[in-house]
C-alpha cells in the first residue's frame, strides 16, 4: 500500500512540475510575442505560446492543461479590460490547443511528422481549424467589453487567427524536433561543416530581410536546401528563423514593408510566414516518407534474397538427385523386382496348356 502511495505521489509531483513549466514557458514566449505587436493589445503576427501549449499537449498529454490555462491567465490580467474578458479570452486560449490536439488525435498524428498527412493535419486540422476558437474567442470578447470597435473587428480576427496559427506552424514543429533530437552516429565530417554553412546562410538571410532592399525571397532556396538535406530538423528551426526576422522587418518597417500601411504590412507578413511555414513542413515531411519508403523497400529486397539465397542450395540438391537408381550391373533399375519361381512355374503352366484343334 504504501509503494503505490508513493508511486501516485511521485506521479503527481511529476505532473505538477510539468504544468509549472508549460505555464512559464507559455508566459514567457507570450511575453516576447507581445514585443513585436502590429496590432496594439495583444494581438501579434506570431503568438508562440499557441505553439507551446499545443505540443506540450502533444508531448505530455492533456493533464498539462491547467498549465496553458495559467499562462494564459498571467498574460491576459494585465492587457484585458475586465476580470470577465480575460477570463473569457483564457478560456478561449485554452480550448483552442485542446480542441487542435483533439483533432490531430483523431487524424492519427505521430510526432515524427515523416509522413505527409502529418504535415497536412498540422496544417489544416492543428493550425488553421483550431486556432478559430481562440480568435473568434477573443475577438468577440474584446467587441462586447468595448476594448474594440466594430469596424476593427474583422482585421483584428484575421491577424489573431493568423498570429496563433503562425505560432502552431512555425513553433510545434521545433519544439517536437528538439523533443526527439539526438546525436547523430557514423556521419562524415562534411556533414558537420554543411549544417554550419545552413546556420551561417540562415543568419546571412535574416539581415538581408531587416535590411532596406526587398530581398524576402532568398528564403525560400534556403528552405528547400533546409528540407532537402536536413528534412525536418533543419526545415523547421530554418523556418522559425526567417519568420521572426520578417517579423523584426515587419516591425521596423523596412524591406518591402516600409511605405505600406498596417494593412497590406500584414498580409505581405502572414503571406510570407505562411508560405515559408508550409513550405518547410510539407517538403521536409514528403522527403521523410519518401527515405522512409525507400528503406523499407530496401529492407524487403534484402530479405526476399535472403530468402533466395536459403531455398537455392535446396532445390540444386533436389536436382542432383535422379528419380531412379540403377543396381551395381547397370542393367536395370534397383526397384525392377527379379523373377520368381512361382512365376516361372506359372509360365510353364501357360506354355504346356493344351492347345485347341
Amino acid at each position: 500500500m504504501s509503494v503505490a502511495r508513493h508511486e501516485l505521489l511521485r506521479r503527481g509531483a511529476v505532473t505538477a512540475l510539468e504544468i509549472c513549466v508549460i505555464a512559464a514557458l507559455y508566459y514567457a514566449s507570450g511575453r516576447l510575442g507581445l514585443l513585436q505587436q502590429l496590432v496594439r493589445g495583444q494581438v501579434t503576427p506570431l503568438w508562440p505560446p499557441t505553439g507551446i501549449a499545443l505540443a506540450g499537449l502533444l508531448l505530455l498529454g492533456p493533464r498539462v492543461w491547467p498549465g496553458i490555462a495559467l499562462g494564459a491567465l498571467l498574460i491576459n490580467i494585465s492587457l484585458g479590460p475586465s476580470v470577465p474578458a480575460v477570463l473569457t479570452i483564457v478560456a478561449g486560449n485554452t480550448v483552442a490547443p485542446l480542441c487542435a490536439y483533439a483533432l490531430l488525435g483523431r487524424a492519427g498524428f505521430r510526432n515524427e511528422m515523416d509522413r505527409l498527412r502529418d504535415a497536412l493535419a498540422l496544417v489544416f486540422l492543428g493550425a488553421f481549424a483550431g486556432m478559430l476558437i481562440s480568435a473568434t474567442v477573443g475577438s468577440c470578447t474584446l467587441l462586447l467589453a468595448g476594448a474594440l470597435s466594430a469596424g476593427a473587428f474583422w482585421p483584428t480576427w484575421s491577424v489573431w487567427w493568423t498570429g496563433d496559427a503562425m505560432g502552431v506552424l512555425l513553433v510545434t514543429p521545433v519544439l517536437l524536433v528538439l523533443r526527439s533530437a539526438h546525436r547523430p552516429r557514423d556521419v562524415p565530417s562534411y556533414r558537420w561543416w554543411e549544417g554550419a554553412l545552413l546556420v551561417a546562410a540562415t543568419v546571412g538571410v535574416g539581415f538581408l530581410e531587416v535590411s532596406r532592399v526587398p530581398l524576402l525571397f532568398v528564403a525560400l532556396p534556403l528552405l528547400i536546401w533546409a528540407a532537402f538535406r536536413f528534412q525536418r530538423a533543419g526545415a523547421a528551426p530554418c523556418a522559425l528563423a526567417v519568420s521572426t526576422f520578417a517579423i523584426l522587418a515587419a516591425a521596423r518597417r523596412t524591406g518591402p514593408f516600409a511605405g505600406h500601411n498596417l494593412l497590406t504590412d500584414m498580409i505581405t507578413l502572414q503571406a510570407f510566414n505562411g508560405s515559408v511555414a508550409l513550405t518547410a513542413l510539407l517538403l521536409g515531411a514528403t522527403i521523410s516518407e519518401q527515405r522512409q519508403n525507400r528503406k523499407e523497400i530496401e529492407q524487403a529486397c534484402r530479405q526476399l534474397a535472403d530468402m533466395v539465397a536459403r531455398i537455392a542450395p535446396e532445390e540444386a540438391g533436389k536436382t542432383a538427385r535422379p528419380d531412379s537408381e540403377e543396381n551395381g550391373d547397370g542393367d536395370r533399375p534397383r526397384n525392377h523386382r527379379a523373377p520368381s519361381a512361382a512365376d516361372a512355374q506359372g509360365r510353364d503352366r501357360w506354355d504346356h496348356r493344351p492347345r485347341p484343334p
